[in-house]
């Protein structure tokens, strides 16, 4: 029997999901859904994680976040859910950082994974002010 399961997330900006999922090599593709409103011409981009058994991973836009949407019956991943929220999270976390701090003038000077698991990034900025 299957069971749908949508799980809360902190994923609220598409651009630094996607890259997060570049980054660590989960293929996915955007989805369009038409938003249920009298304007036919709005839309959610949602994300699609293929599955080889055909049960695919979706990450949904509620309104605030995406929000993963899974059958748990079929998940086929390398990891458990937990530790695919998790890897994806840390890698949301640090495109975000990035993306932000460039648009405050930093650039990053090193990404490094530590043997923790964890990451560390340096950031550097200029000062032009003489």
């Amino acid at each position: 029997m299957s069971h749908f399961t949508s799980m809360k997330t902190r994923f609220q900006n598409l651009f630094y999901l996607e890259k997060a999922l570049n980054k660590i090599e989960i293929v996915h593709e955007r989805q369009k859904k038409l938003v249920s409103s009298s304007d036919s011409s709005a839309y959610n981009i949602n994300l699609v994680i293929p599955q080889q058994n055909g049960y695919n991973i979706e990450f949904c836009w509620n309104g605030q976040e995406y929000e993963l949407v899974v059958d748990m019956s079929y998940w086929k991943q390398d990891y458990p859910i937990e530790i695919f929220i998790d890897k994806i999270a840390q890698q949301y976390a640090g495109e975000v950082i990035i993306g932000e701090s460039k648009k405050l003038g930093f650039q990053p000077v090193t990404y490094k994974q530590n043997n923790d698991g964890s990451n560390t990034l340096v950031l550097e900025r200029w000062n032009d002010n003489k």
